[in-house]
């Protein structure tokens, strides 16, 4: 079993602090106050440093608790850039703040971003498929293309593809495939064409709308999606990462599935996704499943 940090590599993310349903976060030159659900201990700084380091707090709405609005100081900027750099991998990323208190990326995810990097340029297969499901923004896009593969990124919601595009172009990176549609029948219509991809990501929210308002519900739908994916995972060389957000998943439920899907796997590792904020506190953040080809033995 695994636990992931934030790499410690990152020199534009940092946990400052967190409790109190809050996190305290450093993205590039910008402090930031953020709800967060599992927070559930004392804040270790007092309320009035929050307070003086924050230059946006986001505030929920009391009617709709899925949105709210960010209160700013007169030196934050609603959009900026962050860079992540590891081995010869520069990325760039814009963020900015929405409605619904994200700003673009899941600083969690970078150990997944350097494992997805390793695996790439360990690979025989020169120019390497990956397919990145419930992309987002493309963090994981990004790591992939940047290590030398053939990507296609798959979302529902155009604003965001935009956003990622966005994103490839400022990293200096060309060449992803942008997939407008539902990752659930786009999975299907791949596994009718006999596709094949060596790498495959899967980061399923619990709830969501496909492109032309397809229903999403995580316990409903991840069993069919997890059996589907089995069916394109390259069976010589491959990796797979899921990474489960719902609150109440543990990890032993994406262990079962993805033992059920692809049978038992020695380099499966399973944990939860977490950050370390500058008073050692650990804040939980999701689960993780991954896995790789044992014939990948650098990186």
């Amino acid at each position: 079993m695994i636990k992931l940090l934030t790499p410690i590599h990152w020199k534009d993310y940092e946990l400052i602090d967190s409790g109190n349903f809050e996190k305290l976060e450093r993205f590039g030159n910008q402090v930031l106050t953020r709800p967060e659900p599992q927070a559930v201990w004392d804040k270790s700084l007092p309320e009035q440093e929050w307070l003086k380091r924050s230059q946006a707090i986001f505030r929920k709405e009391k009617n709709d608790p899925e949105k709210g609005r960010w209160i700013l100081n007169k030196d934050c900027k609603e959009q900026w850039q962050i860079g992540y750099s590891y081995k010869s991998m520069n990325l760039k990323m814009r963020l900015g703040l929405t409605s619904f208190r994200h700003i673009g990326v899941f600083p969690e995810q970078g150990d997944n971003w350097d494992f997805i990097y390793d695996r790439i340029t360990s690979m025989k297969t020169e120019r390497p498929k990956v397919l990145n499901l419930f992309a987002y923004t493309g963090g994981a896009s990004l790591a992939a293309c940047a290590a030398g593969a053939d990507v296609s990124h798959v979302d529902s919601v155009k604003p965001v593809i935009t956003w990622a595009r966005e994103n490839m172009e400022i990293s200096g990176l060309d060449g992803i495939r942008w997939i407008v549609e539902d990752a659930l029948k786009f999975v299907k219509r791949e596994v009718r064409r006999g596709s094949k991809y060596q790498g495959i990501i899967l980061d399923p929210p619990a709830y969501g709308r496909g492109a032309d308002g397809e229903k999403w519900v995580l316990e409903e739908n991840i069993n069919e999606m997890i059996k589907l994916c089995s069916e394109l995972l390259d069976p010589n060389e491959n990796f797979l990462i899921m990474s489960l957000y719902s609150m109440g998943f543990s990890s032993l439920i994406g262990e079962n599935l993805i033992r059920s899907a692809f049978g038992n796997r020695e380099s499966m590792e399973t944990g939860e996704l977490y950050l370390v904020d500058s008073f050692k506190k650990k804040l939980p953040l999701g689960t993780i499943v991954r896995f790789r080809s044992m014939a990948l033995t650098s990186g």
